[in-house]
């Protein structure tokens, strides 16, 4: 399985790095890491999700969304 890594994208204080892997059934899948270094301490999360999708512009959607509803609020939920 290959993963797709796209370039950081700035949301605020973070920086959200969207991925995306092709599975063995020809869907995709969607994962970020969310990035943080200031004087305050470095922040690094990833998220892998579960969701299959179709295309792979699909799953970027998907992925810099949860990555806009991560950093975007101190009580985002998962869509």
């Amino acid at each position: 399985m290959n993963q797709n890594f796209e370039s950081a994208i700035p949301m605020g204080n973070y920086m959200v790095s969207p991925a995306t892997q092709e599975t063995s059934n020809g869907l995709y899948r969607a994962s970020i890491a969310v990035q943080r270094s200031q004087s305050k301490g470095a922040y690094c999360r990833v998220f892998n999700f579960d969701c299959e999708f179709v295309s792979r512009e699909a799953a970027r959607v998907y992925a810099i969304t949860q990555g806009w509803l991560e950093t975007g609020s101190a009580n985002a939920q998962t869509c």
